[in-house]
Formats: structure tokens, sequence, C-alpha cells
């Protein structure tokens, strides 16, 4: 299969969109999703950008994203690469599509001199964990996410005051 793999641009938003609804629904969190066209155009790419966008084609069709951004280590001294999000469309799984953005990934994590590249994975999803671990990487069953998000979040903002 011929693929090729691009930085989005701002016109690309409404495929970002369908990728990010498509991984919801694999992951059956589409209740959580309040994305829309325009505030992903204002965090991808308006005056400061939060994050980055790669694209899977299979000659014109889009089959596949990664949305990353960076995070620093204080212990190495170094940004990281933050794997956000990644998503092959459900026909075009087993066709090394996963592979290649994640290998596209490690690239540019390599050429910004990142110490490490991390992402989350949920406990459930067993082939995303085969897959991850088949390509090196370790699971860090010591370490928990914790979040602050709603309520909680602004509970906390405003403790700060």
């Amino acid at each position: 299969m011929d693929i090729t793999i691009v930085p989005a641009r701002e016109s690309d938003v409404p495929v970002i969109l369908q990728m990010i609804k498509g991984l919801a629904e694999y992951e059956r969190l589409s209740h959580q999703v309040v994305a829309t066209e325009d505030s992903l155009r204002e965090t991808l790419f308006g005056p400061r950008p939060a994050a980055e966008v790669v694209l899977a084609y299979h000659r014109d069709e889009p089959i596949g994203f990664a949305l990353f951004f960076h995070n620093y280590s204080t212990f190495m001294g170094r940004p990281g690469l933050y794997l956000e999000d990644l998503f092959v469309v459900p026909s075009r799984r087993g066709h090394g599509v996963g592979k290649l953005l994640l290998t596209h990934l490690a690239s540019i994590a390599v050429e910004r001199r990142c110490g490490r590249m991390e992402w989350a994975v949920l406990d459930w999803n067993e082939s995303a964990i085969g897959f991850y671990k088949r390509h090196g990487a370790s699971m860090l069953d010591d370490w928990r996410i914790c979040r602050l998000t709603g309520d909680a979040l602004v509970r906390a903002a405003a403790a700060a005051v």
C-alpha cells in the first residue's frame, strides 16, 4: 500500500475532527468529544498552536492521524514528544499504517533532540498494548495519570488566588 505521511494544514481541520471522532467511537468515548472545527482551527493553527498533527494518506484518502506536542523532562533536561492520539481507520488496520505513524513521530522526536516519547493507552485495549510493545515500548506500571478537568480544575485555579 502506497502511504504518505504529511503535516496537517489548516484546511485539514475537517479531516482531523473526523479522525478524532473515529478514535472516540473506537474507545467508546464519543460522548466526551466536544471539539469543533473552530476549536481545532484555533488551538492547532492559531497564533499559539498547542499541538501538531500528521495525517496518513493512501493516494488522496485520509486513513490515519497522529496528534502530538512537546512536554519536558526535568531529569533529562530535554524536551519529550507526547503522543496524544494515534488512529488508523478500521478498514486500513493491519497494513502498517500505525507503524508508519509511530516511527514517523519517533523520527521527529530524534530530529528535535527529544529525550523520550510517551503516550497513554487504555488498559482494556490489548491490541494497542500489543502493537506498542512489538515496537519497543515499555509499559510503566508504577505511574498513574492524574487529571484535573471541569469543576475540579476551576476549584484548583480558584485556590491559587
